[in-house]
């Protein structure tokens, strides 16, 4: 592209409309220890944030900083000499995103401004650990997360792509939410019938050894019901036994007690002259406190009266207590045997201390095990109809997914052939091919998927991996990403030198796609060709200075807004940052950039 002199000036990324978060995003990235980067602290802004900067000075450092905070392989041949590397995140989440619900369930605390903080760090020898909101957890914790939060692409990390369940998972989505509800009901139908036809082939696969076990329960049962004991029931009898044992002892200390409350049944005075009863003396006290005109005394005469109320009932409760008190000893020899039938059932049914409770509790679970132990000729007959009406289901449910999956197959292709034909690849063809095998259904369907690409007229299609080279294979996963735009739940997307390859207006067009990604998604790319960096709301360049002291190359990051930014496409397009015909070029592709992103609004 010629440089012209004269150019529109690009708006200025302050005046731009500010860009929302839906799915939220990662304001800030530390990287300490990390290849040629010591410490540096990444401010990351909204939209698209591309990373610039000499061949060698360590841009791939910050992806390889995001892929490990995020669960990625930690390679101890990337730390420094410090011997110990480390990254930092702090992610901003909206309030219903399903990550806050994980990183709860691992102990997780939000930040004090509500933002979610990850950290990873590997040492020399290969240790790693990893921090979630403050807590310990398992490296396997955060990389779960990360499938909702990170995808990245680049020409060594085409993971996504590659497998054919994620093609699989990708022609799904595109196929729209309707079909995959339908998916939804074919999962659980599958699980169903997996589940009822293993039951039935155990059954009958072990029909003796289950019978025997069926027998042990039937026997333990009949015990059990034959006692038929209650909740609680040995407690009680415990109490009982007690009582019966010493109720001559008892009767006499309730007795005594009634008598020191309410007296006996002669009112005989004390040697005082007042009432031997506790009631009768408390009464004595209220009125003549009821009597006086002072506050206080009157409202102690109310208390008084209510002691007498306290006092009564429990003399009432002591005298029904001494009438229910039975010393029978035909009774007693009742009670203890009944509680030596309870006794051997909880020695052999429950656990240590569950007494009666432990032992229905194990009858409720034996029933129902007899139930799943059951091989009758009925039992049988009855899974094996279950089995075969889940089936049916599957089968249905099978041919329907099937079916959206073909019908959306062309429209997603086309879809993305038409990006790809503004990547440089017009001649690229892909296409789905979907093998249907109804008598195996899967937990996925009845169908294998996989995405084949031909790279030019004549070529036979294959899988998209194996057709593409690496940078090809950025291409396609960037125009499959463009085609998912706005409905990708994942926040942040990486791109690792997606342009490799490519230039002139394909570069550009390159741009504009990534740019159309960051309107719903957080997007970063590492790239080398200004026609792509001059679409960032953020750029950031990483210079490769000499450490003088100890004479080690360091990385410092940076970014870079006006005329700094200006020099630095200079430098990419032309070597020469203070060129000015490169920063007249550059300058026309900041103001191309900042016209499409207008028109793109």
């Amino acid at each position: 592209m010629a440089a012209r002199t004269t150019t529109r000036e690009p708006r200025p990324a302050a005046q731009r409309a500010p860009r929302a978060d839906p799915l939220g995003r990662l304001t800030e990235l530390r990287i300490r220890g990390l290849g040629a980067i010591d410490d540096v602290t990444l401010e990351l802004g909204p939209g698209l944030t591309v990373v610039t900067g000499e061949t060698g000075a360590g841009k791939t450092m910050v992806v390889t900083g995001l892929t490990l905070l995020f669960g990625g392989r930690a390679d101890p041949g990337r730390v420094r000499a410090s011997g110990r590397a480390g990254v930092e995140g702090r992610l901003t989440l909206p309030a219903e995103s399903p990550v806050w619900q994980r990183a709860a369930d691992a102990g997780a605390d939000p930040d004090e401004d509500g933002s979610l903080i990850l950290a990873r760090t590997v040492s020399a020898e290969g240790r790693s650990r990893a921090h979630l909101g403050g807590r310990s957890v398992p490296v396997g914790v955060v990389a779960e997360l990360a499938e909702g939060l990170l995808a990245v692409h680049g020409q060594s990390d085409q993971l996504r792509l590659s497998r054919p369940a994620e093609q699989r998972r990708a022609l799904d989505r595109y196929a729209g939410p309707e079909h995959l509800q339908v998916l939804d009901r074919y999962r659980e139908a599958h699980a169903r019938w997996r589940q009822l036809a293993a039951d039935l082939d155990r059954r009958r696969g072990q029909a003796r050894e289950l019978a025997q076990a069926a027998d042990v329960l039937r026997h333990g049962l009949e015990e059990i019901d034959a006692v038929a004991p209650q909740p609680g029931e040995d407690e009680e009898l415990d109490t009982q036994a007690r009582r019966l044992s010493d109720a001559d002892a008892l009767r006499a200390a309730a007795d005594e007690a009634r008598m020191a409350l309410v007296g006996d049944v002669t009112g005989e005075m004390g040697a005082e002259g007042l009432p031997q009863d506790a009631t009768a003396s408390l009464a004595i006290a209220e009125r003549a406190l009821a009597a006086s005109d002072d506050p206080t005394l009157v409202l102690l005469a109310q208390d008084l009266a209510d002691a007498v109320a306290v006092v009564s009932d429990v003399a009432g409760q002591l005298a029904s207590y001494v009438a229910d008190l039975d010393a029978d000893p035909a009774r007693l020899a009742e009670v203890l045997d009944r509680r030596a039938a309870i006794t051997a059932l909880v020695r052999k049914y429950a656990d240590a201390g569950a007494g009666a409770t432990g032992v229905l509790a194990w009858a409720e679970d034996a029933r129902r095990r007899l139930d799943e132990l059951d091989v009758s000729d009925e039992a049988l007959e009855a899974l094996a109809a279950a089995r075969d009406t889940a089936r049916a289901e599957v089968d249905d449910l099978g041919a329907r997914v099937s079916a959206g999956r073909r019908a959306a197959a062309d429209g997603f292709a086309a879809e993305v052939g038409r990006e790809l034909a503004g990547l440089a690849m017009k001649s690229a063809r892909v296409s789905f091919s979907i093998d249907s095998d109804p008598g195996a259904p899967g937990p996925e369907g009845i169908d294998e998927v996989a995405l084949l690409m031909a790279a030019h007229p004549g070529a036979p299609p294959r899988p998209v991996h194996k057709g593409a080279s690496g940078g090809e294979l950025s291409r396609v996963m960037l125009a499959i990403e463009v085609v998912f735009a706005g409905a990708d739940p994942v926040p942040v997307m990486v791109f690792d030198e997606v342009d490799a390859g490519v230039g002139g207006q394909a570069a550009g067009e390159i741009g504009r796609r990534l740019a159309r990604l960051a309107r719903d998604h957080q997007v970063v790319v590492v790239t080398h060709l200004a026609q792509v960096a001059a679409f960032a709301d953020t750029h950031l360049v990483v210079d490769k200075t000499p450490d003088t002291g100890a004479g080690v190359t360091a990385t410092d990051i940076r970014a870079v807004e006006d005329e700094d930014r200006v020099r630095e496409l200079a430098r990419m397009l032309s070597g020469l940052a203070d060129s000015d015909t490169g920063q007249a070029h550059a300058r026309e592709l900041l103001a191309v950039a900042a016209s499409a992103r207008d028109e793109a609004a």
